[in-house]
């Protein structure tokens, strides 16, 4: 049994909004530098009211389904990885297959925080591997925004919202563009303190009438969150390549999640690799959660970061903690 699947399309859409550093100067007490030596964001886009996950996860699965040659009625499961979905129930994933006028597909959603992404590869594996004529959306999609502390800059400068897509197909759906190798998982729920929504939950619900407290809203020890990211993302990066026989001389491209400069240059400050392999949007963008991958992912193509016959290795780090790599090669 074959275990990689191929990739047929990939796509991307953030919001219109940008929100500088210099616009959040007047929002909370912060700089531009301040800001840019510590995460090196620059701007992130910023949904507009009454905009839901499911719409941003919308935009990016018809320029995937496009960049395929798709329609949404090939489909055969729609899988949506985020932390923000547009409500407990339905699943996100359900009303995007109503809003790409389908039906009858398997639908739901994941949630590994960051690493949602990564982890909707290896679903998507897995289904290709038992259904060889699967083609299979994968999403990314967050809207932090709306779980983010405006008044919190310690957190606020750090998010922005997007949404990024992939389509997965068995051996009997063909060769795509690319084709998706392997998928390294991990986790460790001993640390979860560490980063948190936990308002609303069952482990914090709200009674009716409630005021919302400060926990609806992204908690993060940025300090220790930084030191486990780069510890485990160095880690299963360099397990993946080992499992395959490679270094980096082999590999194209390397796209990390995009948290945080400082973590992405930690991370390829310890592999020495060149500029030129490494791919960055979070100046742009922020951090986008389980969008970030596949937003990067799909950017680097449309530019021509991966041209025919590259190797790709992604990493991911999210809050659980999970974290994960994937190898592609297209």
């Amino acid at each position: 049994m074959t275990t990689s699947c191929a990739i047929h399309g990939l796509g991307f859409h953030v919001p219109e909004r940008v929100l500088t550093n210099a616009d959040l100067e007047k929002m909370v007490e912060t700089s531009d530098e301040w800001i840019t030596t510590r995460t090196g964001i620059k701007e992130r886009r910023i949904a507009a009211a009454g905009t839901a996950c499911s719409d941003l996860a919308l935009g990016a699965a018809r320029k995937a389904l496009a960049a395929a040659g798709l329609a949404a009625d090939d489909l055969t499961h729609i899988i949506v990885a985020t932390l923000t979905p547009d409500a407990y129930v339905p699943s996100t994933a359900c009303i995007l297959e109503y809003k790409l006028g389908t039906t009858r597909k398997v639908a739901f959603d994941l949630n590994a925080a960051c690493s949602g992404f990564s982890y909707a590869l290896e679903q998507a594996r897995a289904i290709c591997c038992l259904h060889p004529e699967a083609l299979v959306l994968i999403i990314g999609a967050e809207i932090l925004s709306t779980r983010t502390n405006w008044a919190d800059r310690s957190t606020c400068v750090l998010f922005g919202d997007g949404a990024g897509a992939a389509i997965l197909g068995g051996a009997a759906r063909g060769p795509g563009l690319g084709r998706l190798e392997d998928v390294l998982l991990s986790s460790d729920g001993s640390i979860w303190p560490m980063l948190t929504v936990i308002g609303g939950g069952s482990m914090h619900p709200y009674a009716k009438g409630e005021c919302i407290g400060d926990e609806f809203f992204v908690h993060m020890d940025g300090r220790e969150v930084y030191k486990h990211a780069v510890r485990n993302m160095e880690a299963v990066t360099e397990a993946i390549l080992a499992k395959h026989g490679l270094t980096f001389a082999d590999i194209d491209l390397f796209i990390p999640h995009q948290a945080n400069l400082r973590i992405i240059e930690g991370v390829t400050k310890r592999f020495g690799l060149p500029a030129d392999k490494v791919y960055i949007n979070v100046d742009r963008y922020g951090n986008t959660s389980a969008a970030s991958v596949p937003i990067a992912m799909a950017e680097a193509y449309a530019q021509g970061r991966i041209p025919p016959g590259a190797r790709v290795v992604v990493t991911t780090f999210g809050g659980g903690f999970t974290w994960g790599a994937s190898l592609l090669r297209f």
